[in-house]
């Protein structure tokens, strides 16, 4: 019996051992309890731990910015047309872009405007897009969504150089398949992104729809961090969160209002380009979704709701009837995210205003 327990406790003795934390090179155990050894998460400290961090956190400059000369982002873009291709030309450059009427932040840009412009063309077409760096950095674009070829994905170091200052790239694909889409810059995209370089990308279906909505609206959403006049990539750590939240590179009440007439078929594409989750509501009416990333959903699978949430990355088409005259909000239900440098009203709300 003896010899048993003595074993028991051996057995006991090892387990123990083999679970607890290893002790650190200077023999001495880690002080988890206070965080002693522990990084506080602020961006000082990560900038301390990480020297090539402090770029990220940096505020978003550039030589010589200019004033936006346009002040409405996501307008389509123009092509010619060279031997069936639809070529596009993108420059990318930073300029002070407008939010709200006395709120002016720093912006990258794909032709001077937040979002950059909607490439919007058909299914199958061949498509070539010139691009121009002017910023003080690299950059690429991804084709978010896009099948595209391998070569032509836009990831810095794996399919393509990164385009330096002043340099030009070009891409080329055939616009497949249709759906809602975007492109954004993939290098250093915790700035670049957070600055302004991301714009919609929309395929239309070769066999044109039936009975297409009245209404077909792309709002793309996303947030900025604005601090003593200067501004900062907007980050989900601490002293990185966003302080204006954006649709369209607009804060109410400067976003948009979206007329229709009673009896409407609606349809809002809701892109979520930012780095935070974003449950949008609409108010009076419920809407279903359509598609999801670009994808059609079969009408047996489609959802009635009145609130769907958009994480990062994320596509959702939804359809509504416009069945109520009046001003109906369209929001975030974050409502933190519904106010401007923390006082509301702000941030992402829309009026849909139905009228007769």
């Amino acid at each position: 019996m003896n010899k048993v327990l003595i074993f028991s406790v051996v057995n006991l003795a090892l387990i123990l051992s083999a679970c607890a934390p290893a002790a650190t090179p200077d023999n001495t155990m880690p002080m988890n309890n206070d965080n002693s050894n522990m990084t506080d998460g602020t961006p000082g400290s990560m900038v301390a731990e990480n020297p090539e961090a402090a770029h990220m956190m940096e505020p978003i400059t550039a030589p010589n910015i200019q004033p936006a000369t346009e002040t409405t982002g996501g307008q389509p873009l123009a092509y010619r047309e060279e031997n069936g291709i639809k070529v596009f030309e993108l420059t990318t450059k930073a300029v002070q872009w407008p939010i709200l009427d006395d709120v002016t932040i720093t912006a990258f840009t794909y032709n001077g405007t937040v979002p950059g412009p909607m490439i919007r063309v058909t299914e199958g077409d061949w498509v070539r897009i010139v691009v121009k760096n002017e910023l003080p950095d690299p950059t690429t674009i991804h084709w978010h969504g896009v099948e595209v070829p391998n070569a032509m994905d836009g990831v810095p170091g794996v399919t393509q150089a990164p385009i330096l200052p002043g340099e030009t790239f070009t891409y080329e694909f055939i616009a497949k398949p249709a759906g809602t889409f975007m492109y954004h810059s993939h290098f250093e995209g915790d700035v670049q992104v957070s600055a302004g370089l991301y714009a919609p990308f929309i395929i239309d279906p070769k066999e044109p729809e039936t009975s297409p909505p009245v209404v077909d609206k792309t709002l793309m959403i996303s947030e900025s961090r604005m601090v003593d006049g200067e501004t900062f990539a907007a980050m989900p750590m601490s002293g990185m969160e966003p302080n204006y939240f954006t649709i369209n590179g607009k804060s109410f009440p400067a976003t948009q209002t979206i007329t229709v007439k009673k009896g409407d078929l609606v349809r809002l594409r809701l892109i979520a380009i930012g780095q935070f989750i974003h449950p949008m509501h609409l108010h009076g009416m419920p809407f279903k979704i359509v598609a999801t990333d670009g994808h059609p959903v079969p009408v047996s699978a489609q959802l009635t709701k009145d609130t769907v949430s958009v994480a990062p990355g994320e596509r959702y088409d939804i359809e509504f009837v416009a069945t109520e005259t009046g001003q109906w909000m369209l929001h975030c239900h974050i409502l933190h995210h519904t106010t401007n440098d923390n006082v509301e009203p702000g941030g992402l709300m829309l009026v849909i205003n139905v009228v007769e």
